[in-house]
Parts: structure tokens; C-alpha cells; sequence
């Protein structure tokens, strides 16, 4: 397995270093192994993890959620959890997306009336 540096890793996800202590304190990834020096390694399922969480938080789940989903994911319950799960957050994302679509529409026609 090859040990990715914490900067490699904030680098290939986009998140600093203090994000990716905050997301390992709160849970959300690893646990991280640690060299012998203590330096910590990320893999490349790290990695992935770190991406999923930065999805997750782009899309307007909260840390608590993502508490939830992790908690689901890790004590291996049944794939229907884990879509369930989903199809709440994505229908909650949806209403989002409706919301900034009408206001994005307000926006318009204010431009082209003070246009």
C-alpha cells in the first residue's frame, strides 16, 4: 500500500490540512495510520474517502449527516440503509436546487428590467 503525505492528499482533493484534521477528528475519515515517526499516511481509499465527504459537504450536508452516513456505512448495514439514506439528502438537495432556480429567475428579470 502506498503512503500518500497529508500534503499530497489536501493537494489531490482540494482541501487544507487543517479540513483534513477536522474531517479525521470528527470521524468522517480513518482512522489515519501513522508512520513510525507518527507523520500521517493516507491511502488511496483515504483519498476517496476525503472526496465523498467534500461531495457530500458541497452538496449542503451538514457534519452531523455525514456522522450518520459514515456510522451507516461502517457498521455494514443493509445497502437499502445506505440508499435510504441518500434518496433523503438528494430529495433535500432537489428542494435546494428549486429554490436557487426560482431566485436565480427573480435575479433575471430584475437585470433585464434595470437593463
Amino acid at each position: 500500500m502506498t503512503a500518500i503525505t497529508p500534503a499530497t492528499a489536501a493537494g489531490r482533493t482540494g482541501v487544507s490540512l487543517d479540513t483534513l484534521r477536522y474531517y479525521e477528528r470528527e470521524g468522517l475519515i480513518g482512522p489515519i495510520r501513522r508512520s513510525a515517526g507518527g507523520r500521517r499516511e493516507y491511502t488511496e481509499e483515504d483519498v476517496f474517502w476525503i472526496g465523498m465527504v467534500t461531495c457530500f459537504r458541497d452538496a449542503g450536508l451538514g457534519i452531523a449527516d455525514l456522522r450518520g452516513f459514515v456510522a451507516i456505512v461502517r457498521a455494514e448495514h443493509r445497502a437499502q440503509d445506505r440508499v435510504a439514506f441518500l434518496r433523503e439528502r438528494r430529495a433535500a438537495l432537489e428542494q435546494r436546487v428549486a429554490a436557487l432556480s426560482r431566485a436565480m429567475a427573480v435575479l433575471d428579470e430584475k437585470i433585464a428590467y434595470y437593463s
